[in-house]
C-alpha cells in the first residue's frame, strides 16, 4: 500500500530538521572552538616556568587546517625579582598543514612568523641559559602544533641584543631579518646526506648578512655544512658596543667577515675570516679625551696590524675540531695576521673550500694490544 502524502512529508521534514540541527551545532562549535583554543594558549603561556606570555587574538581556517595567532608575546621572568623582560614577540603566527607533503605520503606542517621580534637581554638570569631559552621555545611551539614542522618561515623580523648593565647601555640588532626553512623532516629528497636548508638574511648596520646551511637534523651526530657572510657593517654606529666591550669608539671603518664550517661523524672543520676596512679611531670628536685614553684607542687599532696598502685589517682563522673540545689555531691566526699586515691582504669572500667532504673521519680507538706495543698510530700512505 502507498505511504499516504502527509505521512511522507512528514519524514522529509524531520529528515531537514535533523540536518538543520547538525548544522547549528557545526556553526556553534566554528564560534566557540576559537575562544577555547584562544584561552588554552594562554593558559599556557601564563603557566611556564620562567616565562610570561600572551595572545590578543586567534582565527581558525578549518578549510586549510591551520589556525593564526596574533599579536602574541613571550616575556622571560627573573628568577630573582620576577621582573619581565621581552623575550619574544610575532604580530602574526600561521600554523597550518603543510598540503605538498601529502604527495609524499606525510602529515607535517609549516609555521610562518610575520613581524617578529627575538631579544636576547643580559640581566640577572644566567646567559648560559640561552640554550635553554631555544628549548622552552621550541616545546611552546609544539605544544601549539601536534605536528612535525617541516618547513618554516620568518618575515620582517629582528634579532636584538641588550646588555643595560654596560656604560653605555648596549643595543644591537639585526632588522629586515627573512628566513627559509624547508624539508626539516625529511619528507622530500630523503636519500640525500643533507636534505634539509636554511636560509637567512639580515640587514645589519648599512651592512648585509647571509647565512645558507645545508643539514640532516634526524642524525644522531650535528652533520651540516654552511656559510656565512656578513659585509660591509659601518663599525661607527656600533660605538656604543665596541665602546661598552673593548672602552674604544671609531670614527671611520667598514667590518665584513666570511666563514665556512662543515660537521659530520661529530668532528668539525672550516674557518671565520674576519675583515676590517678603512679603520679610523681618533677623530675631532675625541678632542675633550684624556691623552691617556686616546693612545689606548691608538695601541687597540695598532695591535691588530692595519695593511697600509689597502687599508685593511684581516685574518683567517681555522677551526678543526670535535664537539667535545673545541680548538682554534691560534698560531695559524697570528700567522694569517702577520703576513696580511706586511705582505698581502686577504681576499674579501668566501674561498668555498669548506663541503661536508672536508671534516676528518673520526679515529677509531686503539685496540690493547696497539695500546701495550703503541701500534696503531702510522698514517695510511
Amino acid at each position: 500500500m502507498a505511504e499516504s502524502l502527509p505521512l511522507k512529508r512528514s519524514k522529509i521534514g524531520k529528515k531537514w530538521k535533523i540536518i538543520f540541527g547538525i548544522v547549528v551545532v557545526l556553526i556553534a562549535i566554528r564560534l566557540v572552538l576559537p575562544y577555547i583554543v584562544l584561552h588554552y594558549a594562554n593558559k599556557r603561556l601564563a603557566d611556564m616556568p620562567g616565562y610570561y606570555g600572551h595572545i590578543e587574538d586567534l582565527d581558525l581556517n578549518l578549510y586549510r587546517g591551520a589556525y593564526t595567532l596574533k599579536t602574541m608575546y613571550l616575556n622571560k621572568v627573573d628568577s630573582i625579582d620576577n621582573k619581565q623582560i621581552p623575550f619574544f614577540s610575532s604580530q602574526v603566527i600561521d600554523l597550518s598543514l603543510e598540503w605538498p607533503s601529502l604527495l609524499h605520503g606525510r602529515i607535517v606542517a609549516k609555521l610562518e612568523f610575520e613581524t617578529a621580534v627575538m631579544r636576547f637581554t643580559k640581566d640577572k638570569v644566567d646567559p648560559k641559559k640561552l640554550n635553554d631559552d631555544s628549548s622552552s621555545f621550541r616545546s611552546l611551539i609544539e605544544g601549539f602544533m601536534p605536528l612535525k614542522i617541516n618547513r618554516f618561515e620568518v618575515t620582517h623580523g629582528k634579532i636584538q641584543y641588550i646588555d643595560p648593565t654596560t656604560k653605555p647601555a648596549v643595543d644591537i640588532s639585526m632588522v629586515n631579518t627573512h628566513v627559509l626553512a624547508t624539508n626539516l623532516t625529511n619528507v622530500a629528497d630523503s636519500t640525500q646526506l643533507l636534505p634539509s636548508t636554511i636560509h637567512l638574511t639580515s640587514d645589519v648596520y648599512d651592512g648585509t648578512f647571509t647565512f645558507d646551511i645545508k643539514l640532516n637534523p634526524l642524525l644522531k651526530d650535528p652533520t651540516f655544512q654552511f656559510k656565512a657572510e656578513l659585509k660591509n657593517t659601518n663599525l661607527a654606529k656600533l660605538n656604543p658596543f665596541l665602546t661598552a666591550y673593548a672602552g674604544v669608539d671609531v670614527n671611520r671603518g667598514n667590518f665584513s667577515l666570511y666563514s665556512e664550517v662543515a660537521a659530520k661523524n661529530g668532528n668539525y672543520k672550516g674557518y671565520v675570516k674576519p675583515i676590517i676596512k678603512d679603520l679610523k679611531v681618533l677623530g675631532p670628536q675625541d678632542s675633550n679625551k684624556s691623552f691617556l685614553h686616546k693612545v689606548y684607542e691608538v695601541a687597540v687599532a695598532a695591535f691588530v696590524l692595519t695593511n697600509h696598502a689597502k687599508d685593511q685589517i684581516a685574518t683567517k682563522i681555522p677551526l678543526d675540531g670535535t664537539f667535545k673540545k673545541s680548538y682554534v689555531d691560534t698560531w695559524s691566526a697570528i700567522f694569517d695576521v702577520l703576513r696580511n699586515a706586511f705582505v698581502q691582504a686577504l681576499f674579501p669572500s668566501l674561498d668555498n673550500d669548506i663541503t661536508i667532504n672536508s671534516v676528518p673521519k673520526p679515529t677509531p680507538p686503539k685496540t690493547f694490544w696497539q695500546k701495550v706495543f703503541g701500534g696503531g698510530d702510522k698514517k695510511k700512505k
